[in-house]
């Protein structure tokens, strides 16, 4: 019975965070349909255990009536001669079995999803994916600039970034929606010299991060490639005009001229976007943005 409501709990569980709209806050929504497809193996999976159990109970039920009594008896006796500590030790197991198994369903189900912000950033520490992230190791926590390459081969990799690279180089004004933003942000990191120069906006939220003066901020989305595993928080270092006074998770849209200059916490030379106009925006109704293929 225990197993009937795990199953029925996990589907719960899934079923939740697609109504309450939480789902993307896991995985990248367009595999919203592997979700979907548990939902539906796991009540077919319910309806087969519930069958399951009520057969078994009818025949049980069958039984007493056609048994002796004498014969129940003399089952119940035979079967306390068997060895009680090696009983136990199984009734253990199976309890920490379904323990490890119900505790995901109630946190799933019962604690609040929280949405990233400026202080997980704090949380991780900053790094430049150039440095420290290596093609073996996808479940990385990116920074900065997304990644794609470890979900292809080399010669893969270098064509399909060559082709996304034309479909942004060849615009003078480049507007990253929410949409193509990993795209196009990973574009411009891996062919930085085809951008420069030319006109860059976007939306995200204020991180102050290791400062060089009051004019610079990183600006900042956080997104999935394909799920949280592989997430990270993306975007630039970004110049404003004149000494201002921003907040860590403010949300603004900034328009600019890419450029470039030596970042010393990272030791490198990284893209710069030197902003023409900026302006405050609310807290977008979904904050996070999603790798598209």
């Amino acid at each position: 019975m225990i197993r009937l409501y795990i199953l029925a709990g996990f589907a719960f569980m899934f079923l939740q965070l697609h109504l309450n709209g939480n789902l993307n806050k896991y995985i990248n929504t367009r595999y919203a349909y592997l979700s979907i497809s548990a939902i539906v193996l796991l009540g077919i999976l319910f309806i087969f255990e519930f069958l399951r159990l009520y057969l078994k109970e009818r025949r049980e039920t069958d039984n007493e009536h056609e048994h002796m009594h004498d014969n129940e008896h003399h089952h119940n006796v035979h079967s306390h001669g068997h060895d009680h500590s090696h009983g136990e030790s199984s009734k253990l197991k199976r309890l920490l079995g379904y323990v490890i198994l119900i505790f995901p369903i109630l946190t799933g189900i019962f604690l609040p999803v929280q949405t990233l912000d400026s202080s997980f950033v704090n949380a991780k520490g900053f790094s430049f994916p150039g440095i420290d992230t290596s093609a073996d190791n996808p479940g990385y926590h990116q920074f900065l600039k997304p990644d794609t390459s470890v979900f292809y081969g080399k010669e893969g990799y270098e064509q399909v970034s060559h082709t996304e690279m034309s479909q942004f180089s060849s615009r003078q004004e480049i507007n990253l929606t929410d949409k193509d933003y990993l795209k196009g942000l990973e574009a411009v990191y891996n062919f930085p010299n085809e951008f420069m120069g030319k006109t860059i906006g976007f939306n995200g939220f204020i991180y102050k991060g290791k400062q060089v003066d009051e004019k610079h901020y990183f600006v900042f989305r956080f997104g999935f490639i394909h799920c949280v595993a592989d997430s990270g928080v993306f975007g630039m270092l970004v110049e404003f005009p004149k000494d201002i006074d921003l907040k860590d998770d403010e949300w603004v849209h900034v328009t600019g001229t890419l450029t470039s200059e030596f970042y010393q916490p990272f030791k490198q030379t990284i893209p710069v976007l030197k902003v023409s106009q900026w302006n405050n925006i609310d807290t977008p109704s979904d904050p996070y943005v999603y790798r598209t293929f």
